[in-house]
């Protein structure tokens, strides 16, 4: 959820450019020659759909928002799959769904014994 301070300006200086399919909506500067940010380069921000993680950005929404290209990303930018593409999701670390290894010791599961493992020193 975005800040009081950060609606303030969205609503004074925003205009909306587009949104994705997880509900984030993009803002750039409505009024390019007072509100210019760093470089020289009119500002762009996202407001996230519930909690600001910003790997919940889209890589196609993710070149425009670090100015790798200026043009904002259309609808055939979001269908534009591969096969071997999986489904954009956030990070999901320090949540249920977070990947852990093998033999880690939250799951209190063993590790397969490796060829290398580390011997103790014997005087």
């Amino acid at each position: 959820m975005a800040t009081i301070g950060t609606l303030l300006y969205t609503l004074t200086f925003g205009k909306k450019v587009g949104a994705d399919e997880f509900g984030n909506k993009y803002y750039t500067t409505r009024f390019f020659s007072k509100q210019v940010g760093r470089y020289g380069k009119e500002r762009r921000w996202v407001l996230f759909n519930g909690k600001a993680e910003a790997s919940k950005i889209p890589s196609y929404w993710h070149g425009w928002m670090h100015y790798s290209f200026d043009d904002v990303p259309g609808e055939k930018d979001m269908k534009k799959t591969y096969k071997w593409q999986k489904q954009h999701l956030p990070n999901l670390t320090g949540t249920e769904f977070a990947y852990l290894p093998p033999g880690d010791a939250e799951k209190n599961a063993k590790r397969d014994k490796a060829s290398s493992d580390y011997q103790s020193w014997k005087p």
